[in-house]
């Protein structure tokens, strides 16, 4: 019985000193788990710093490059009168561009070559000065809605009615990413004016989104009372420009998706949007077949355009305006193409070409060619 009561108090002191060693080995681990905390979180700010002096590079040569795109500007007003800008009228190239259907085109900034999109699933890149096909991108996986290009021409994002968006690398032809998050189709895109970092994108899930394309992810989601048909940045990259299905243009603060004001624009679904060179006048577009030119800055009204027979044909049907600013041009159900003089309040032209219902109209940086897209997939070249 003493060897046993010995053997108890043996093992109880055994059992105080594993219990003491298990605990001097836990807050080992802690200190040890606190250390590792430690070190990710200063290997998170240099990344951090690092990444930060990488957007501040991006962004100096961003600048040179706005700088060199004015220097070119500059230069056309010098050669030339101040309104470089011609009006359209001739057709230069009819072409054969998309099955099913045209539904948005853009030109390449500071370039000639002119990029469509269709309900073929397929955004081509053609040259307009031969109006031949230079490319073509695939990998969306539904119609092609809307279309933007970076600043330095690099990529190519389209808003797709497989409620995605894609990002194209045009130097190698291949999907660099698929923006996901929206659950419906999206219908309108735009990239930000100050960098090719950030792109906003609205669709019919009453939400519009930003997205950061160096990460391919969501920063921010927006939610607006009505569906949006057309959407664009401010000058400063700091306000976002929408069009909705309630006929009201809204102005959004992109970092807080706070709305900052809005105006009723039109009487039916405002279609398009188009930001003047400047930064200080919007042109909106609306299912009511008026033209309207509202100051970003105060949303008043400066000036409405109207013609009669110039109908719109879809709630995403695209006007634009000149490079300086001096002429508008939209496409109409019946084929023509109305152009007006904002200066003088006037309609200057009507071009005849198309056979079908025009969707889209955009205006080259350059000051000329104009091309349109109609619902037969007919693009047409005008100088």
């Amino acid at each position: 019985m003493s060897e046993n009561e010995a053997l108890k108090v043996q093992l109880e002191e055994a059992t105080v000193k594993a219990k003491n060693a298990e605990a001097e080995n836990k807050m080992l681990i802690d200190r040890w788990m606190l250390q590792k905390m430690q070190d990710a979180e200063r290997l998170n700010e240099a990344n951090a710093i690092y990444e930060d002096l990488r957007n501040q590079l991006k962004a100096s040569g961003m600048e040179l490059l706005a700088r060199q795109k004015v220097d070119g500007v500059v230069r056309q007003y010098e050669a030339g009168s101040e309104n470089f800008s011609t009006v359209p009228t001739t057709c230069k190239h009819k072409i054969r561009a998309h099955d099913g259907g045209c539904g948005s085109l853009l030109f390449r900034h500071c370039s000639g070559k002119l990029i469509t999109g269709g309900q073929d699933r397929t955004i081509k890149i053609w040259d307009t000065e031969t109006g031949i096909l230079s490319s073509t991108l695939y990998g969306c996986l539904g119609s092609v809605l809307d279309l933007t290009v970076t600043h330095d021409n690099k990529s190519i994002i389209a808003a797709s009615s497989s409620n995605n968006l894609y990002v194209w690398d045009v130097g190698s032809g291949r999907v660099q990413h698929t923006l996901t998050g929206h659950t419906d189709k999206v219908c309108a895109v735009d990239v930000s004016k100050i960098s090719s970092r950030h792109v906003v994108s609205a669709a019919y899930d009453h939400t519009m989104k930003v997205w950061d394309l160096q990460r391919g992810y969501c920063i921010n989601t927006i939610i607006s009372p009505s569906n949006c048909n057309a959407i664009c940045f401010s000058m400063d990259g700091l306000t976002i420009c929408s069009g909705h299905v309630d006929g009201h243009l809204r102005l959004w603060d992109i970092k807080s998706g706070k709305l900052l004001s809005e105006v009723a624009a039109h009487s039916l679904a405002i279609t398009s949007l188009c930001l003047s060179g400047n930064g200080n006048i919007v042109l909106t577009s609306g299912r009511d077949n008026s033209h309207n030119l509202f100051d970003v800055r105060s949303l008043e009204l400066c000036d409405s355009l109207r013609a009669s027979g110039n109908n719109l044909a879809s709630n995403w049907s695209r006007s634009c305006l000149s490079p300086d600013d001096n002429y508008v041009a939209a496409g109409s159900a019946d084929g023509s193409v109305y152009v007006w003089s904002r200066i003088r309040s006037n309609m200057v032209s009507t071009l005849t070409e198309h056979t079908a219902p025009i969707l889209c109209c955009s205006w080259s940086g350059l000051g000329k060619p104009l091309a349109t897209a109609d619902k037969n997939g007919i693009v047409c070249v005008w100088t």
